[in-house]
């Protein structure tokens, strides 16, 4: 599989990320990226032995777009620590369904995911198990004629689902998405989420690394591309 390198060095391999396949291997027993990556590395740089690849962030199987992989100890350790102190980030691209009448604004909700069902629930502050999950959000563009909005979002906290359940919750699922918006969507439907960029000061070096990915010109994403 040609997984597309958007930036590499010694420290760094960041790609885009094909949909539809896990990032690192599951209970499905399909190829991974990280697995993929790693083979890759191997027989480019004919590489003896294991590679070294550290995962420092996910994004869910059907997403797609920008992520950063580390290629030594030093700048995985260092990734982590960004992604920690929040100077790592990463923006969103997502096709909702309906057009938000605020342009822009922050959501906040406090979310529970059951292990069992792989879902993610948003519950009361007062659950035990609540984790908090804000995000902001910005209305790019909209097609009052398909009923969909395409928005750019930020993370402040990086929980599992998040993007998905905040959406959803606040009456925009996103298109597509079968678990979180299964009432509007059908099957079959690709989700419309997309790891847009991504921006980094580099692990070793004293200067940022900046990467943007756009996400394919096939509907409902070419509703806004073209216009």
């Amino acid at each position: 599989m040609n997984i597309p390198v958007l930036y590499e060095d010694n420290h760094l391999l960041i790609v885009e990320k094909p949909v539809n396949i896990p990032v690192q291997s599951d209970q499905s027993k399909d190829k991974d990226l990280l697995n993929i990556l790693k083979e890759d590395i191997k027989i480019r740089y004919q590489k003896p032995g294991n590679v070294y690849l550290g995962l420092v962030h996910r994004l869910d199987r059907p997403v797609g777009g920008v992520m950063v992989f580390a290629k030594t100890s030093k700048a995985a350790s260092r990734l982590s620590d960004m992604i920690r102190r929040k100077v790592l980030e990463r923006t969103y691209l997502a096709v909702v369904r309906g057009l938000p009448y605020q342009q822009d604004g922050v959501l906040e909700h406090y979310l529970y995911k059951d292990r069992r069902q792989n879902k993610v629930f948003s519950v009361s502050p007062n659950h035990k198990q609540a984790k908090k999950a804000v995000l902001n959000y910005s209305v790019l563009q909209q097609s009052e004629q398909e009923n969909l909005s395409l928005l750019s979002i930020q993370l402040e906290t990086g929980r599992s689902h998040q993007i998905r359940v905040q959406l959803s919750e606040t009456g925009y699922p996103l298109y597509g998405d079968q678990k979180y918006g299964q009432f509007v969507n059908k099957p079959g439907q690709q989700i419309a989420l997309w790891s847009n960029t991504l921006h980094l000061p580099h692990p070793t070096r004293e200067d940022d690394v900046h990467v943007e990915c756009n996400p394919p010109r096939e509907f409902p994403w070419s509703l806004f591309q073209n216009s």
